[in-house]
């Protein structure tokens, strides 16, 4: 967060400098006011930027074998231009490097750990939980601490679903 303040403050003196630069090219004709006005224009374009950048930056620090399986997009009313541009919100991470894969007579079972990365202001959350995968169902179930499967968590997957594709489709 501190190199987000950093960062904030360089565009603000940039816009204030593409100010002054403009109100010295015109001969002082622009009014004063340019100067503080470009300033918090600097600092709100480089807001939206990193708003629209976490995803990406986020997603390019993630380690090799992680999968993104979904991601989500959303608009905000204090933020209007969310409402034409949908902003990235959260995204969700399979660990595919640490997960146990089995191939059983009755189908493929997969135990793994999922990842749900949530944007906060300009920080992001992270939320992780282990889950159990029947590839021949297509059901998935979130496990407890013990290991054990809980039947109130069942979700049904899509086949052409990125987690589903991941998973039951790879070759281990």
């Amino acid at each position: 967060m501190f190199w987000h303040l950093i960062a904030a403050i360089v565009a603000a003196f940039a816009g204030a400098g593409i100010a002054l630069l403009l109100r010295s090219l015109s001969g002082k004709r622009l009014p004063k006011w340019i100067i503080p006005v470009f300033a918090g224009l600097g600092m709100f374009g480089y807001t939206i930027y990193y708003e629209y950048s976490w995803f990406q930056t986020s997603q390019a620090r993630l380690p090799q074998g992680s999968v993104v399986v979904s991601s989500e997009e959303g608009h905000m009313l204090w933020r209007p231009w969310t409402l034409r541009f949908p902003m990235p919100l959260a995204y969700t991470v399979l660990d595919n490097t640490n997960a146990q894969i089995q191939d059983t007579p009755q189908g493929r079972l997969a135990r793994f750990v999922l990842y749900r990365f949530e944007k906060q202001h300009l920080t992001s959350t992270v939320k992780s939980g282990k889950y159990q995968l029947l590839c021949n169902e297509r059901a998935m179930f979130r496990l407890n601490d013990a290991g054990e499967a809980k039947m109130e968590t069942l979700t049904e997957l899509e086949a052409d679903s990125p987690l589903y594709q991941a998973i039951c489709n790879a070759d281990r």
